[in-house]
């Protein structure tokens, strides 16, 4: 299907959609874009009610069953502000949701609201956690991880800066990646968000409202706090992670949520997933790049090789990604602390 053919049809099944919710379809703007491949409109309808129009025809059918499954779940079973689906057209891929407005975490975070912000993210999160139960969501396997893990070598080492490891550098590769997903796998299993950061998370009452949610799985308990402190846009202060996390944790361990008894352990746990998510990340926003023609995404890459550098710092297990990396980004001098 071509792109002007897609378009007609979802300006065709939105025109049949105004009569019953009184779309002004001539308000209709671009609300937004991701680093997939959907796109969202705001409209505004007669009574001065917005929706947001979601085009997903270039998704697969199984991210947007996903989309629909999710949201269910969120809703219904944990009682969160995911958006509300008035309409889908599966055959298209579109949706008409609730729209969450206009704002999220990363618009209006500064040093003076976080504390407040977190702590309803951390909130919602617990509340996610609690509903998880195996057999609903798909495994975040090993095999997966494992996957996602490798994407770093593949698209950052290997396409953006044009490296080729050497045998020695491929075997600290992969002790350090043993060392990392041994832990991952380690842990409980929850449903996990997978994006879980500030810039899904809306302004929105009741807060916080949460956004693409369409790739969760079932799996390590501490990815979703990991990647709410670890984010790709915005870097936290230690005192402020430590803070916020030692606070999730308290909430999880009230909530009968399976993490561990002792902090330290539960802190590792949160370290070390961190780690396998930023280099992921590194490999995903590379590909974005030399792929799908998405540069922007580069600029944030200093930031995880920061965590990356922080974190490998920390742990004698992982002090052969330490040497990997700063063979391929030059090394520096780090201060942290160890557990």
């Amino acid at each position: 299907m071509t792109a002007q053919n897609d378009n007609t049809f979802f300006d065709q099944w939105l025109q049949s959609l105004a009569p019953q919710y009184g779309l002004e379809l001539s308000t209709m703007s671009r609300a937004g874009a991701d680093a997939g491949f959907r796109s969202y409109h705001r409209i505004t309808a007669a009574d001065g009610k917005t929706y947001i129009a979601m085009n997903a025809d270039g998704e697969t059918q199984a991210s947007f069953d996903a989309f629909l499954k999710v949201d269910r779940l969120m809703r219904e079973e944990a009682g969160l502000n995911a958006p509300e689906i008035f309409a889908s057209a599966t055959d298209h891929r579109f949706m008409l949701l609730s729209d969450l407005g206009r704002e999220t975490y990363l618009d209006v975070l500064t040093e003076e609201n976080a504390g407040a912000l977190m702590d309803k993210a951390t909130t919602a999160l617990v509340a996610w956690q609690k509903i998880s139960r195996p057999g609903v969501l798909p495994p975040y396997s090993r095999e997966v991880l494992q996957r996602e893990i490798d994407l770093f070598p593949e698209w950052y080492v290997g396409r953006h800066r044009g490296v080729t490891w050497n045998e020695t550098q491929q075997k600290w590769w992969r002790m350090a990646t043993d060392a990392i997903l041994d832990n991952n796998c380690r842990e409980a299993l929850v449903f996990v968000h997978r994006d879980f950061m500030p810039r899904n998370l809306m302004v929105s009452e009741p807060m916080p409202g949460i956004l693409d949610f369409q790739d969760a799985l079932y799996g390590p308990l501490s990815y979703d706090i990991a990647s709410l402190m670890r984010d790709a846009f915005i870097s936290w202060g230690e005192s402020f992670v430590l803070d916020v996390t030692i606070r999730y944790w308290e909430k999880a361990r009230k909530a009968g949520l399976p993490v561990p008894d002792d902090f330290g352990t539960f802190y590792r746990d949160v370290e070390f997933m961190g780690i396998q998510r930023h280099l992921k990340v590194l490999g995903i926003f590379a590909r974005l790049n030399y792929r799908d023609g998405k540069p922007k995404y580069l600029e944030d890459t200093p930031r995880f090789i920061d965590y990356v550098r922080k974190t490998s710092r920390r742990y004698i297990q992982l002090s052969p990604l330490t040497h990997l990396i700063n063979e391929l980004e030059g090394s520096d001098v780090q201060v942290g602390y160890t557990f």
